[in-house]
């Protein structure tokens, strides 16, 4: 049986692993099917702090693992589709069948991107050729250059407003001919210059897959059939995320959307501790995910020791 078991080794797991592995709890940490979250579909991390020129996203996860195994923590491929937190001894059930018990868990098993799954789109996504999903992640690679936002709602609003900081210009493609966004978003979104929505549309291809970088878009009207070729450097998806969270579900308490509710990492379960994007639909950003995850390292430490009292 294990002191603490950690799911996701994203800048959350990771640096809860670190707190928790120099507190010698010994922490086992499993990867899940995306080791390194979004960070390793992230080219130039630029707003990480303590790396002055950037750092690559798996280049800095990679320093996060070696890291926290420094101390101890020790790291293993593993997926969790089911648990059972009723009890005072926490078990998880892996892909392969395998159950593993622990007395403290925290979960940090992220949120993922949804993208809309063409197969250029997800080629370039895998290179980080310029498909990205977080406008404030990579947003300033696009100064004076031509963008694309895929959405209609508050997120896609938020997003190309976000990117007219930098962007000559920014097209916003919605498949219907209105935004479903709340009115105040759409209009301030309308109301800018650099901002030009496509109605009734939908991308057919990202381009250009052969040269590793998105040169364009292929934009279909839903109305008309008609296609045509939009010039864009870089594109944005904002059709929302999913939080990683399903083997928890009737358990642990959660939003409409699948996030769970934390109290400062704290779930509605002692012994059980979110961090990162698993827990946060606002900021999304490593430095915050590392943040709450020094928290939940710190609150599980105290769990185990009042265990003991």
């Amino acid at each position: 049986m294990e002191n603490l078991i950690i799911l996701g080794t994203g800048p959350a797991g990771l640096t809860a692993a670190l707190y928790a592995a120099r507190a010698n709890l010994e922490p086992l940490v499993y990867e899940g099917n995306e080791p390194g979250g979004q960070l390793t579909t992230t080219t130039d991390v630029e707003n990480y702090p303590g790396f002055e020129s950037g750092v690559m996203g798996p280049d800095l996860v990679d320093i996060m693992r070696k890291q926290a195994q420094r101390f101890g923590t020790r790291c293993e491929y593993g997926k969790v589709v089911e648990s059972d937190l009723s009890g005072e001894v926490k078990k998880l059930t892996l892909e392969n069948g395998e159950v593993k018990a622990c007395t403290s868990l925290i979960i940090a098993t992220g949120a993922s991107a949804k993208y809309l799954g063409l197969e250029s789109e997800q080629k370039l996504l895998s290179v980080g050729g310029g498909v990205s999903a977080c406008a404030v992640c990579d947003g300033a690679f696009y100064k004076d250059m031509a963008v694309c936002v895929i959405g209609g709602g508050d997120t896609a609003m938020e997003e190309a407003i976000f990117l007219t900081k930098y962007a000559s210009r920014v097209y916003i493609i919605h498949r219907r001919e209105e935004f479903r966004a709340s009115k105040i978003m759409a209009d301030r979104a309308l109301k800018n210059d650099k901002i030009e929505p496509v109605w009734n549309s939908v991308i057919e291809e990202v381009m250009d897959v052969d040269k590793g970088v998105v040169t364009g878009i292929r934009v279909k009207n839903v109305q008309t059939d008609e296609t045509r070729d939009i010039a864009v450097e870089g594109y944005f998806s904002a059709i929302g995320h999913k939080p990683n969270t399903d083997p928890f579900k009737g358990q642990l308490d959660m939003d409409t959307v699948g996030y769970l509710v934390a109290n400062h990492t704290k779930t509605n379960i002692p012994g059980v501790f979110a961090a990162g994007d698993v827990q946060d639909s606002v900021y999304r950003q490593a430095v915050t995910a590392a943040g709450s995850g020094c928290m939940a390292a710190l609150e599980a430490e105290k769990y185990l020791e009042s265990l003991h009292d």
